[in-house]
């Protein structure tokens, strides 16, 4: 199995569909070139050779005519080609080697499709030169093209053999940091795929206000958000902590707006302050952010929710 990509400065698009491919075919060569007799031998051709063919295993994007796009209008490079053939694959693999989860076809797909939507859409964007992945140096492509070999690494390293075998040494640790940011993704959206059950048969209290995980690394806020539009506040028992946590409930991923703030006279106070404000005498913490707040005991995060429901009841 050869996968050939092409030589020179490499991207973060080239680097995670490479990065995609190895994880199915971890045996297989890798080949930095631009030698069409090279690439034409190639199981897989990845942003190089001018085709797109995906039963052909070729994903390239530079051609004349190539105009493919998801649905939502953004343009595909190599990294998405790669992924929305072997996407589903790639996450079914994942989860098995590094959550112990063997998923269904359905459930690989919509992961996929989740970090298709996350991060690939935005190395392609970045590639196409339509937007950066993040403002600023340090979006994903930026941090992946900091690994390519930069005028100093060229005087110390030399040029020719030297130089492409140093090149290809640093392609292979952007790999590794885009297989980590992949499995890392993976990880996260199987769990909470495996979440959802508990917390919707988690205890609601207050009228419905209030959920309570006994598992507070359990991740709830997209189902709260999508199927629980009464819950204001969430407590959850951090285990690892040995504490108990009032949270506010997000109106959307993107955003820090709340359903409903923790009380203003609460922020920022720690300990003894928030005591004394509160009448909870094992009261940790409240955010300045009034978005999360703390208590050592069952009882005192159950009257900390209480105190936050009544002041959202006007006088």
């Amino acid at each position: 199995m050869l996968i050939v990509t092409h030589s020179g400065t490499f991207h973060a698009d080239d680097a995670w569909a490479v990065a995609v491919l190895n994880v199915l075919y971890p045996g297989a060569g890798i080949v930095r070139t631009r030698d069409q007799a090279v690439i034409d031998t190639a199981d897989f051709a990845v942003d190089v050779g001018g085709v797109w063919d995906p039963a052909a295993g070729r994903f390239d994007h530079h051609q004349k005519g190539f105009d493919v796009a998801r649905q939502t209008g953004v343009p595909y490079a190599s990294a998405g080609l790669v992924w929305r053939e072997h996407g589903a694959r790639c996450v079914s693999a994942l989860a098995l080697a590094h959550a112990g989860q063997e998923l269904t076809e359905g459930q690989a797909r919509e992961i996929a499709y989740g970090i298709d939507a996350d991060v690939v859409q935005y190395l392609d964007l970045a590639d196409v030169g339509a937007t950066k992945s993040a403002p600023g140096g340090y979006g994903l492509s930026a941090v992946i093209a900091g690994y390519n070999i930069n005028w100093l690494d060229g005087q110390r390293v030399g040029y020719g053999e030297a130089s492409e075998a140093f090149r290809l040494a640093q392609f292979r640790r952007a790999m590794a940091v885009l297989t980590d940011v992949m499995v890392n993704a993976v990880k996260y959206r199987v769990g909470a795929l495996l979440a959802v059950e508990q917390v919707r048969q988690a205890e609601v209290l207050e009228g419905g206000k209030v959920l309570f995980l006994k598992n507070g690394a359990l991740p709830w806020s997209q189902v709260v958000r999508k199927e629980m539009p009464k819950v204001l506040f969430v407590i959850s028992y951090s285990i690892a902590e040995q504490r108990h946590l009032l949270h506010t409930v997000p109106v959307s991923a993107e955003s820090f707006d709340a359903r409903a703030d923790l009380p203003e006279s609460w922020a920022g106070l720690h300990d003894a302050e928030l005591a004394a404000v509160t009448g909870v005498p094992d009261a940790g913490f409240c955010h300045n952010g009034r978005f999360i707040a703390s208590a050592r005991s069952y009882e005192g995060i159950r009257a900390m929710a209480s105190l936050a429901l009544q002041a959202l009841t006007p006088a």
